[in-house]
């Protein structure tokens, strides 16, 4: 009995259950030559259905195993923030705003037609379809009076897996002429052999994980992300050499931020999940066709590739375009450069905007409301017009 009991207590089966689902979803996807195995195929699709379908067979995927990876992609972000870079980065800074203020514009038109559709108050809508910032934007909810948490969860977390889904699949597509095929032959060529990880990797290790956890203690910004990222490109800049990851760390990382992901959603949870699962996809799309065309507008000021373009664009989060853009050999600096700009702009402008815009259309609802016929102080201003009328 106690074994039972045991048993049925320790989280570390169903976690084991989940990561063979993920690592037997990202071999098949690799055996089919699919787009970014080990971030789709397994950690992406098969525990999402296998979460949804077993239940509570699988265990929800550890925040410490996803930190981890968030660490490693991280590590790998910095490795490619050289000096070369970060000028390159510089010159892109005009590019940057333009492009997060018509992302953000698209965002928010988005959001009030899917709200017109929907019959969702313009609050719910527009924080529900804010590209980045998953965490902040629910915590923003739920300090929001009249936002339908929900709601705002599953655009967010319906939004994050389109774009993992949608963007691989569309620079592997024609459209793209090739172009990430041919980086990712280029890519999958260079073998790293697991010594050249030392000595050097005793001293990045532990400064990227103890920077990461700092990071977190003071509240920074996608921490177990960023922090490590700063850390690397800092000490790398001082000569010290910084060694790439082998291609069995990399893999272990994408797929532990994908079975994260993947498990986040379920939809058992979701009410009337036809128009909102509907709503959601159709608003992810847009996104997706809204990137695409600001894509090529980049391309077209800027001497970069499309598939770079793209991801640099893409309303999804830092780390799953990094991932991305490391498995297809586009310019990372390029992307982690207009993610990490809009990362910023979302976490520290996007909030105290927003709360402005909220209490301004919070007034003129509470004004309409006021002056209406159906309200109280309207009936009385339209009866004392009546009496006016009447005695003239």
């Amino acid at each position: 009995m106690s074994d039972r009991l045991s048993e049925a207590g320790s989280p570390w089966p169903r976690i084991g259950t989940a990561a063979l689902i993920s690592l037997a979803g990202a071999l098949l996807f690799q055996a089919l030559n699919l787009p970014v195995p080990w971030l789709l195929g397994g950690p992406m699709l098969a525990s999402l259905i296998g979460s949804n379908v077993l239940k509570k067979k699988l265990y929800a995927w550890p925040s410490p195993l996803r930190n981890g990876a968030l660490i490693l992609i991280g590590y790998t972000i910095g490795l490619a923030l050289t000096g070369e870079a970060l000028r390159r980065m510089g010159t892109q800074v005009p590019y940057m705003i333009l492009m997060t203020f018509l992302l953000l514009l698209l965002c928010a038109g988005l959001s009030f037609v899917i709200g017109k559709l929907s019959g969702t108050d313009f609050k719910t809508s527009l924080l529900g379809s804010v590209p980045g910032g998953l965490s902040q934007m629910v915590v923003l909810a739920e300090e929001t009076k009249g936002v339908d948490l929900t709601l705002v969860t599953v655009n967010q977390v319906m939004r994050l897996l389109l774009i993992i889904v949608g963007i691989p699949l569309m620079i592997y597509s024609p459209l793209f002429a090739g172009q990430a095929g041919e980086a990712t032959a280029v890519a999958a060529a260079e073998s790293i052999p697991w010594s050249g990880l030392f000595p050097n990797i005793f001293v990045y290790g532990p400064l990227c994980a103890g920077l990461a956890l700092l990071g977190k203690k003071v509240r920074f910004p996608t921490a177990f992300l960023l922090c490590p990222a700063f850390g690397t490109a800092l000490l790398q800049a001082t000569g010290f050499h910084a060694p790439e990851l082998p291609h069995a760390l990399t893999a272990a990382a994408q797929l532990a931020l994908g079975t994260y992901v993947g498990t986040l959603l379920k939809p058992a949870r979701i009410q009337n999940k036809v128009r909102t699962l509907s709503l959601s996809l159709l608003s992810g799309v847009l996104l997706i066709v809204g990137a695409f065309g600001l894509t090529v507008l980049l391309t077209r000021l800027q001497p970069v590739t499309a598939p770079t373009a793209l991801l640099s664009l893409a309303p999804g989060g830092m780390d799953q375009m990094g991932v991305i853009a490391h498995s297809i050999g586009a310019d990372l600096s390029i992307v982690s450069g207009y993610q990490l700009f809009r990362t910023f702009f979302i976490f520290f402008a996007i909030p105290p905007l927003l709360r402005v815009l909220f209490r301004y259309t919070d007034r003129r609802s509470e004004a309409k409301t006021k002056t209406s016929p159906e309200s109280g102080e309207g009936k009385m201003r339209a009866s004392e017009a009546d009496g006016n009328a009447g005695r003239r």
